[in-house]
């Protein structure tokens, strides 16, 4: 594995992601140029054979589908090497019915692991549970920690990955728990506005297309797809 970032750590959201040539099992990849002009989710996990994991590998793997239906690739990430990585999966498929069809990086050496700042103090030599989600020009969007006995919830990693993806094309914001807001459902926020005269267009625009306004900063509508 080579970083040709000039520096380690994990990358910010807005942060380009750091360019890494790694071993995977399905053979060797370039992030993120292998994934030009389509988003990534790379997540990491502390080791193979480890059951939180296997029940993550699986979730992500049942849901890979929906993932892929939104332009977006999976990448797992083990502090193992790939045989380990092929007999682990092969492990998921006899027992729990499942074929892990992403590829899952080998790190033995823990350089993309350190690369990516995953391995935290007070937490040995295996990784933390983190998430990257990056879009299709490379940027980290969206980073996400889990401690070592806690599994993901792979549906709120979907459900964010759904949510950038709107705010990019409708250029909006996102309610709490959105798409299933208590109050609100689906609709979606606008911006609030950055001027006077902007919170009085904002005013206007709100009554003459039917938006639901509780104030010129607090403005809501329907989704447009």
């Amino acid at each position: 594995m080579t970083d040709e970032s000039d520096e380690s750590g994990f990358p910010l959201i807005g942060d380009q992601f750091p360019e890494l040539e790694v071993e995977t099992t399905h053979g060797p990849k370039s992030i993120p140029d292998d994934y030009e002009g389509k988003w990534f989710i790379l997540f990491s996990h502390p080791g193979d054979f480890t059951p939180v994991c296997t029940t993550e590998f699986v979730g992500f793997e049942q849901r890979r589908e929906a993932f892929e239906e939104l332009n977006t690739e999976l990448i797992g990430l083990s502090i193992d090497r790939v045989h380990s990585h092929i007999k682990w999966t092969e492990w998921i498929d006899e027992e729990i019915d499942e074929k892990i069809d992403f590829p899952i990086i080998a790190d033995e050496s823990g350089d993309v692991a350190n690369a990516l700042g995953m391995v935290h103090p007070g937490q040995g030599s295996s990784t933390v549970r983190a998430v990257f989600i990056v879009d299709p020009d490379g940027i980290t969007r969206q980073v996400l920690y889990y401690p070592k006995e806690i599994g993901r919830n792979v549906d709120e990693v979907l459900r964010s990955l759904e949510a950038l993806q709107t705010s990019d094309q409708e250029g909006v914001a996102l309610p709490a728990n959105w798409p299933e807001n208590e109050n609100f459902g689906d609709k979606v926020l606008l911006s609030p506005p950055g001027t006077v005269d902007e919170a009085e267009a904002r005013t206007a625009e709100a009554d003459e297309e039917g938006y639901e306004s509780y104030d010129w900063w607090f403005t809501l509508k329907e989704r447009e797809s």
